[in-house]
């Protein structure tokens, strides 16, 4: 015969809540847990538990009336604030909306009612001992390590969302710039417009929030674009072109003589000085931050060809920027280069240029000190202007030329 077990005061106990009863004293927390800092690992994987942020503002409620700020210990974790006191706290919060947020956190096995016989929510204390009759939080407790799990994978997949957005960024930006440079050296083929109309309505695509699966069919799809479009530049008709492009950067190069090898200024009008448009020419929507780091002017094939250890430390390709840009944070951390100092130097650089000191540097390894804080000098530099990666690549190829 099947039955619905019943509360003290005749509710029904909910399956959540049975759950949480017979859960395994092992999944228990060993030590106190912040109850803010629980809140917090819950809202981040709120849509795991299926909570809202309005429950979450109630549970917020009940957890001011816990007069510790640790959940567990010897501490027994009711509170029995009256539903007038509740609202109260949740800034005048009609009585019907915070009993039915409530009612969620139950049945969320979050929350468990400790119902008194006649209903009311109170505490008697009989010499040492103390019942309490009110919302029982042992259950958010008991759960803290499971909460404190699902917040971090939520925070793993939010991290592989911006990542690849990212990537997803420098190739609509590599593709905007072949389709540019493809149509000067192979005029008249109908590549470059579909390269660039692929390009501009992928800068629209990237101002919305798109999930994984969304930038996962942009990736595949630009990376089939560039690499069409880079077989065709790449072809035997552009080989007198590419030594051109070398002949170009040896003289911008050897007319820099006076400055160190590695931060000549960059020319006037950089990036403070630059429109707020991304690299469509498209004003940018409201909100958005521009866009306005461009691919760098010296050729990707001078910088693999002045870089060979690159190929010692990381395996893959290396025909588009993004490609670079993988490899770079391949090796970034492998050469002591802190998280921060490397997400500085993309903002102040823009990842392709970022990408090309950390190669640079790789070559010159041996020879630099604090690989860490020599990239925070040049990320200085570059945020005043002062710097440009075209001459450091150039320098490593002479060194190389001289040997």
């Amino acid at each position: 015969m099947d039955y619905t077990p019943i509360s003290p005061f005749m509710r029904p106990i909910s399956h959540a809540h049975l759950r949480v009863v017979e859960r395994p004293e092992a999944s228990v927390p060993g030590k106190p847990v912040n109850k803010w800092e629980l809140l917090r690992e819950l809202s981040k994987a709120q849509a795991a538990f299926g909570v809202s942020e309005r429950d979450l503002t109630v549970l917020q409620g009940l957890l001011s009336f816990f007069p510790d700020d640790a959940l567990g210990g010897n501490t027994e974790m009711v509170v029995f604030p009256s539903n007038k006191a509740i609202c109260e706290r949740l800034n005048g919060m009609p009585c019907s909306t915070m009993r039915r947020h409530l009612a969620r956190l139950v049945d969320a096995g979050l929350l468990m009612r400790r119902d008194s016989p006649n209903g009311k929510r109170y505490v008697r204390k009989r010499g040492e001992d103390r019942v309490a009759f009110g919302f029982d939080l042992s259950p958010l407790y008991c759960r803290a390590e499971e909460i404190a799990r699902a917040a971090e994978a939520v925070r793993k997949a939010e991290d592989r969302v911006r990542r690849l957005r990212e990537v997803v960024s420098l190739m609509r930006r590599d593709l905007a710039a072949l389709a540019e440079f493809g149509e000067e050296i192979l005029p008249g083929l109908g590549l470059w417009d579909h390269l660039s109309d692929t390009a501009a309505l992928t800068a629209r695509a990237l101002r919305r929030k798109l999930s994984l699966e969304d930038l996962s069919a942009f990736r595949t799809e630009l990376e089939t674009l560039l690499d069409q479009a880079r077989n065709v530049i790449d072809g035997p008709e552009t080989e007198e072109m590419n030594t051109n492009d070398a002949q170009f950067e040896h003289h911008h190069h050897n007319s820099n003589k006076e400055s160190i090898d590695l931060e000549p200024a960059l020319e006037k009008g950089g990036v403070a000085g630059r429109a707020a448009e991304d690299n469509t020419g498209e004003p940018v929507a409201d909100g958005e931050e521009p866009d306005t780091r461009r691919v760098p002017k010296i050729p990707l094939h001078l910088v693999i060809a002045g870089c060979p250890s690159l190929k010692t430390f990381y395996q893959g390709d290396v025909r588009h920027w993004h490609q670079l840009f993988d490899a770079a944070c391949h090796v970034r951390p492998a050469m002591g280069i802190s998280v921060s100092a490397w997400e500085e130097a993309q903002r102040c650089m823009g990842p392709e240029q970022a990408s090309i000191v950390v190669v640079a540097m790789l070559e010159r390894f041996s020879e630099i000190r604090s690989p860490g804080g020599y990239l925070r000098a040049l990320t200085s530099k570059a945020a005043a202007g002062e710097f440009s990666c075209g001459p450091m690549v150039m320098a490593l190829i002479d060194r190389r030329s001289a040997a």
